[in-house]
């Protein structure tokens, strides 16, 4: 797929380019950022340089993985980062982001993830956007929260995260949450008016 730029209220939501590669630098240096997501910890910038010129590109090339800087609509600095990524099996997807210190808590990230789940149900042909965090990141669980995600329960070991298994949380958005239609049917257990 061709990498292409959304848009949201606030925000503007478009693939990563080289010249990102010092301001994911500097955002990465937060402690938080290294411990919660799977970034490289210590991140260094060689890291950035890698992610925003070689893996970004890549992941929108081969289908895996889109990337995105999350950034102001009127312009201006990094705000974060969001990725879609292909899942095992037609139509499963799964979010992942961290936001600039700085930009936290002014409900960015939960815009942002709005934003691009509505893109994955209406041109990926995503049917399930899952979300996933190590169990007692509270912030990320409050973003899927807000955007609308239903959580699913705990995941033994569900996450490797610089060597070490961990425990995770799991929530997944579902085309309907949103009012938009699924690309295939969907019959949720217990609806016996629905099944064949």
């Amino acid at each position: 797929m061709e990498p292409i730029i959304l848009t949201s209220g606030r925000l503007r939501l478009r693939p990563f380019a080289p010249d990102d590669a010092d301001a994911v630098y500097e955002a990465c240096q937060d402690p938080d950022i290294q411990r919660w997501t799977v970034v490289p910890s210590p991140y260094g910038r060689p890291d950035a340089e890698f992610f925003t010129a070689r893996l970004c590109p890549d992941g929108w090339r081969d289908g895996s993985m889109y990337n995105f800087a999350v950034v102001p609509r009127t312009g201006g600095a990094l705000i974060g980062a969001l990725g879609i990524n292909s899942r095992s099996g037609p139509g499963t997807y799964e979010v992942g982001f961290w936001t600039a210190k700085e930009h936290r808590g002014l409900g960015y990230m939960t815009e942002a993830v709005l934003c691009a789940a509505r893109w994955s149900f209406t041109s990926l042909g995503c049917d399930r956007l899952e979300w996933k965090a190590e169990t007692g990141n509270v912030p990320s669980r409050a973003v899927a929260l807000r955007a609308g995600f239903r959580m699913e329960g705990d995941q033994r070991s569900g996450l490797l995260n610089k060597g070490v298994r961990r425990d995770t949380w799991v929530g997944a958005l579902l085309p309907s949450d949103l009012g938009l239609p699924s690309t295939r049917v969907y019959i949720p257990a217990g609806d016996v008016s629905a099944a064949p």
